[in-house]
């Protein structure tokens, strides 16, 4: 019998089983044949349901491909987003000082991206976005982050629409930022790097975006070393 098969019953068996599956992923990441032994669920449910959890952020994916405890579970713990914007903070003001060009934080919200922090500099033309301001996964560099860095069922289910297609994410992936000029807005350019927990989960992404004017023809080009920096700076610190 598998260490984490259903033993307590509420009377809704879809729910016992997510429950036996997230225990047996919070004591480590799991393969699927490891999900199944774990659990003593059938291949096709233990699947079914790790999928649908990963959809809800519950569950995410390591580099290896095993499911691990996912970034929605410490942003549902109390302060675990204060936590976030706390340690992101100085890391932004800091890349903002440097560029002087706006700085945001984006986190997953479904099949958007949420701004939950934002830096402006002080003076000159620049691209504010508001606090809590939701975007489509369609266009922009931090989209692309996105898509290249979940689960890939949301790249796939976005990608049909997207102004980007399946071999930049692939770029992305492999030089670890992104860039756009007036791809989501005419006039508007940006880059963005992937920021990463402690257990090396993919949780958020950190974005330098200003007027297109100043940024183009290659964003990359001008502050890619320092964005990249100010990102692993911020995964370490967590």
């Amino acid at each position: 019998m598998g260490q984490y098969s259903v033993s307590a019953n509420s009377g809704i068996k879809v729910l016992d089983r997510a429950a036996s599956i997230m225990t047996a992923v919070a004591a480590q990441p799991r393969s699927l044949a490891e999900l199944c032994e774990a659990t003593d669920l059938p291949r096709a449910t233990a699947h079914r349901l790790a999928t649908a959890l990963e959809v809800h952020r519950l569950l995410s994916r390591t580099n290896d491909g095993r499911w691990s405890v996912g970034p929605a579970l410490s942003s549902l713990s109390v302060g675990g987003k204060d936590q976030l914007i706390d340690a992101a903070t100085p890391v932004m003001a800091g890349l903002m000082d440097l560029t002087q060009e706006s700085v945001q934080l984006y986190q997953l919200t479904g099949t958007t991206r949420t701004c939950i922090a934002a830096q402006e500099p002080p003076v000159g033309l620049q691209n504010t976005v508001p606090v809590g301001s939701r975007m489509a996964l369609t266009a922009g560099s931090a989209a692309k982050i996105f898509l290249a860095y979940s689960a890939p069922g949301l790249a796939e289910a976005i990608l049909p629409q997207a102004r980007f297609t399946a071999e930049d994410l692939e770029e992305v992936r492999r030089q670890g930022w992104s860039e756009s000029v007036s791809e989501r807005e005419v006039g508007l350019a940006s880059l963005s790097a992937p920021v990463f927990n402690s257990n090396g989960l993919f949780i958020a992404v950190l974005s330098i975006s200003g007027p297109a004017d100043r940024l183009k023809p290659h964003p990359g080009r001008k502050w890619r070393k320092e964005l990249v920096a100010a990102a692993e700076k911020l995964s370490e610190s967590l």
